[in-house]
Parts: C-alpha cells; structure tokens; sequence
C-alpha cells in the first residue's frame, strides 16, 4: 500500500462504494479518477490501542486482493455501515435497521450499523451492530428450531453468484431467509416490568392492559409473563394493543398461536440466557406467513429488541444495567431531546459504550461453554 497522495485523491465529509455509505466517523478518501470504485473508506484506528487514523490508496488489483474483511479483522471495528445498495441487486425496503433485497425467490436481509430509538433513527452508526444482531439471529434460530423460522443461509460464500461481489460487505451481517407475509403485529412478551410497562402501572396499575397487584417496583418480576402486542410501524410510533384488539386484527385461532409461540420462545430464550448470567427481562417477535405456515422472521432476541440485564448487577427498583440500547435511551431521556425527528448526535463516548455492550451480549449468549464468558 502506498501513503496517499493529494494529487490523486480528494477529501469528502462522506463518501460511497458502489454498495454502501459509511459513517463519518471514519476517515474518508476518494478512489483515483480511473478506478471502478467511486470512493472507499477505511477507519484505520482501534478503539482498544487509541492508535490515529491514516488514509491509504490502493490501486484496483491491491484492493481486490486485499479485502475488506482481512482488514476488518484485524483492526476490531473498523467500518460504520449506515446504508447499503447492492448495484444490479433490487432493494425493497430500508427498515430502521436492515436493508431488503428481492433475490426471487427469497429476501436478502442486511443488517446495518443503525440505531433507532423512540422510533427514531439516530445519525450515528454503532460500530460492528448489524453484525453482532446477525450472528445473535442466527444463534437464536438455530437453537430455537422448535418453532419454524425464516433463516436460509447467512454464510457469504454460499450465496447465490451475483452477491459474491459484495462479499466483504455481506459477510456477517446478511441472512438469506425465505418471504413470508409479515403479520401486522409486533409480539411483545414481558417478564419483567420496565420501560412503557412500568410507565403504565405508574399510571393505571395495569401493564399492557393486564391488571397487575399493586406494590410493583421498577424492574420486579412479573407475577407472571404477559404478552403485551403492540401495531406494527414501518415508520413513527408503534402503538400498543389490547389482547381483544390483537384477536380482531388477527382472528382468533393466529392470534392464539403467535401468543403461544411468542411465551414459549421466550421462556426457552429466558431460561438459556439465566445459564449464561443474563436476564431478558422482555423482547419482541415478528412472524410471518409462508406456504399457509406461521414462521418467525425479522430478528430473534437481540440488543434491539430485547432488554438484556447482567443477572449479578440485578437490583429491582431502579433501572438496571443492561445489553442493550437502554444506554442510549437513557442519555435521550436527559439530554433534552423533545423525541421528534430529527434524533441528535450520540456522542462518541456513548457510541462506543454502546457497541461494547453489543458485543458483551453475543459473547455471553453466543460464545462456546468451554470459553470465558
């Protein structure tokens, strides 16, 4: 690799492969006049060494050969994907997190380094995310096969010829699943009372339209788990339902069923996760419908869509320390955002406060027995 040259390279605020935007929280380079690649970027600093970024240039057959992954291994953390566009590859959708891709006869699903919060998508990128909330589906899938699930493939070399070159990008976060009719219902199972459930006893006694004995601390054990679904919101506030609503948008035998599926998931889910020190005190599930089959999509208890608690810092009464992006709802609740776009800027401390936390949740659940948790 050659130290840059400013004759033939020039500096943007933000620039695009041909397949992604990356954040500006990395440094930024434009590709030579004559390359295919319009622009490449590389953050070339570890959090973990303090070490300061450098800018390299590398001709067409020095990045071919030496891919993105390698360096990314190397140096943990190293590329913020915010967006994602695959040339010749049709996109279907930008989620608050993922990217949907129209593959035929399945979906390619991409999970990005966005972080959304009171349904908002906030500007910065949470380094390695997308990746941690992949590896962490793919775990929970896998395990939780007693109930039909709509993952496919997630290993990069065994996808379909044309997504082969954007390996580098796809590899570990990108999940081929199979299409489903998505169910207009988010599955919301709590074990224990936080967030707007704890808001809604405060104010009603009652916890997702369930009446709930009085004398409740914040973050107790639920006298037992309810399903507390709420409307499912591609954009804005998803907003909560009553059991009886639930039914008359789903009739009642599918309603009845993704109820059971959702309890029975998470308490397997729950139960896993005590061995491996970490309580999910609630979640969500999606399902869908493929073939007259009602299956699991979208992600399976994640940092996203999970509370995860550290079960030997639990303490109820207050809010406890957590896996997930309570450490960023937390910092908007006090910084005086009014939770209408647009999100502020996270600052860098809680970037990376957040993305350790990420990590720590697939170490603890994800990783081998035999290794440290």
């Amino acid at each position: 690799m050659r130290p840059i040259n400013n004759q033939q390279f020039r500096i943007f605020p933000l620039l695009t492969l041909p397949s992604c935007t990356f954040s500006p929280l990395s440094a930024f380079a434009s590709w030579r006049e004559n390359s295919p690649f319009p622009a490449v970027v590389f953050r070339a600093a570890s959090q973990s060494l303090g070490s300061v970024f450098q800018l390299f240039s590398l001709s067409t057959l020095d990045f071919l050969s030496f891919q993105v992954s390698a360096f990314r291994f190397s140096l943990p953390t190293i590329m913020d994907l915010l967006t994602c566009d695959l040339p010749g590859i049709k996109k279907l959708r930008s989620g608050k997190v993922r990217e949907v891709f129209d593959l035929g006869e399945h979906l390619l699903l991409v999970a990005t380094d966005r972080i959304s919060a009171f349904d908002c998508i906030l500007p910065n990128a949470i380094p390695g995310k997308g990746e941690v909330l992949n590896r962490l589906s793919t775990f929970w899938f896998n395990r939780l096969d007693f109930i039909p699930n709509h993952m496919i493939e997630t290993e990069v070399s065994l996808f379909p010829a044309e997504l082969q070159p954007y390996a580098d990008i796809l590899r570990g976060r990108a999940m081929i699943a199979k299409k489903a009719t998505p169910l207009p219902v988010e599955c919301v199972v709590r074990g224990y009372i936080a967030g707007s459930g704890w808001k809604e006893y405060q104010e009603s006694g009652t916890v997702g339209g369930y009446k709930v004995h009085a004398g409740l601390k914040q973050s107790d054990r639920l006298p037992e788990d309810l399903f507390t679904p709420s409307t499912k919101a591609e954009e804005g506030h998803d907003e909560p339902i009553t059991w009886s609503e639930c039914r008359q948008l789903l009739g009642d035998e599918v309603a009845l069923r993704v109820r059971d599926m959702s309890l029975e998931l998470y308490r397997y889910g729950r139960a896993y996760a005590a061995s491996r020190g970490i309580i999910i005190a609630d979640t969500k599930f999606e399902f869908g419908v493929k073939d007259g089959e009602i299956i699991l999509i979208d992600e399976c208890m994640t940092p996203d869509s999970s509370r995860f608690w550290p079960a030997d810092q639990y303490q109820p009464g207050g809010s406890p320390p957590s896996f997930d992006k309570q450490f960023v709802r937390d910092w908007l609740e006090n910084c005086g955002w009014n939770k209408q776009p647009p999100a502020p800027e996270l600052p860098a401390e809680i970037v990376a406060k957040t993305a350790e936390k990420y990590r720590e949740a697939l170490t603890r659940l994800a990783a081998p027995a035999s290794a440290p948790n």
